[in-house]
């Protein structure tokens, strides 16, 4: 009986220990087979740096900062850009592995159309390299395979249909920040509007120790003697948390000669940091620009066929802006103050 338990018990640990060793190789075999199918990193906070090459040669560098990603080191990432980007990053899960027929197909689809992303953390560490290929007939699937790895996978977005390259394909401008202002009330220290050919309504406001000040622009312009509407100067300056442009049109034929001409109105911020935004409105109707009048010199009477304007920030970019976004900021000197005849 001693004997007989002795062998069960012997028996028991052998096979417990085959199962163990057995079971041990299939995980370290699903690990390394999974390894290339693990294109998502779960965790955004952990990326820090997204490079993105293409075969055009073009090439974007994506970086981390205090509430914002900056582009190839000098510019501001559009938001509206990067939110997708990151969601598949987060997101992208394999729809399918491809039958054998199909690879060949698959591996020329990414070698032609492949864009390599790379994938950096907070030391810049390598997290994860990739390619993004070509999409599948049917546009609901995408062709990815890991940096290294001989099988390539179909990929998908779960609740998305497309193709998940163009949240990775941009180029230039595209990947850059459209805000010409983006100030809270609070960070402004002053905000002056000139407008060339309409003086007397040209001011600066600027936030003093003992409120907020409104003055003339020009030495020549009378001050007005007139009380303060209350709040004006809030309700001014709160239109400047948001302002964007519409599109970049740095390449435009028209750039320089627009430059040159008078614009309908210079608006200069100063933040708090002393951080300076200037931005020169040219205004588009039916396609021409229009700075003055021939005959008068005078500015025609801009009526609603005025729909765009030709921005310039900063001497650096040339933008197009919407006037439904823009008409907001267009205050005269006059609009700071209670009116005449209410006074009597």
């Amino acid at each position: 009986m001693n004997r007989t338990l002795v062998l069960l018990i012997a028996f028991l640990l052998l096979g417990g220990g085959v199962f163990w060793y057995l079971s041990q190789g299939e995980d370290e075999k699903t690990t390394l087979a999974g390894a290339d199918r693990d294109f998502a990193v779960k965790d955004i906070g952990q990326v820090y740096k997204i490079f993105i090459a293409d075969r055009r040669g073009e090439r974007t560098t994506l970086e981390r900062r205090d509430g914002y990603w900056l582009y190839n080191g000098q510019y501001k990432a559009r938001p509206s850009v990067m939110q997708p980007l990151l969601d598949a990053i987060t997101r992208v899960q394999i729809k399918y592995q491809p039958p054998q027929a199909a690879m060949d197909k698959m591996v020329e689809a990414l070698a032609t159309e492949g864009i390599k992303v790379e994938l950096y953390d907070k030391d810049g560490a390598l997290i994860k390299a990739y390619y993004v290929g070509g999409s599948t007939s049917d546009e609901r699937g995408t062709y990815m395979i890991m940096d290294g790895a001989e099988q390539p996978y179909v990929a998908h977005l779960p609740a998305w249909e497309g193709n998940l390259s163009v949240r990775f394909r941009r180029y230039g401008d595209e990947w850059r920040d459209k805000t010409l202002f983006s100030e809270e009330v609070d960070n402004i220290q002053s905000v002056s509007i000139e407008y060339p050919k309409q003086r007397n309504q040209s001011f600066i406001l600027e936030d003093t120790p003992d409120g907020y000040e409104i003055r003339p622009f020009y030495d020549i312009t009378p001050e007005i003697r007139r009380p303060f509407k209350e709040g004006s100067a809030e309700a001014f300056l709160v239109n400047f948390e948001s302002v964007g442009a519409e599109a970049f049109r740095n390449n435009y034929d028209g750039r320089d000669s627009i430059s040159q001409l008078v614009p309908f109105s210079i608006i200069t911020l100063v933040n708090k940091q002393g951080d300076t935004t200037q931005v020169k409105l040219h205004p588009i109707v039916k396609g021409n620009v229009i700075a003055q009048d021939a005959k008068s010199g005078e500015y025609v009477l801009y009526s609603s066929e005025i729909e765009r304007y030709f921005a310039n920030l900063n001497g650096q970019d040339f933008l197009l802006a919407q006037h439904l976004v823009l008409e907001k900021l267009f205050w005269g000197y006059t609009s700071f103050f209670q009116d005449e005849n209410l006074l009597n």
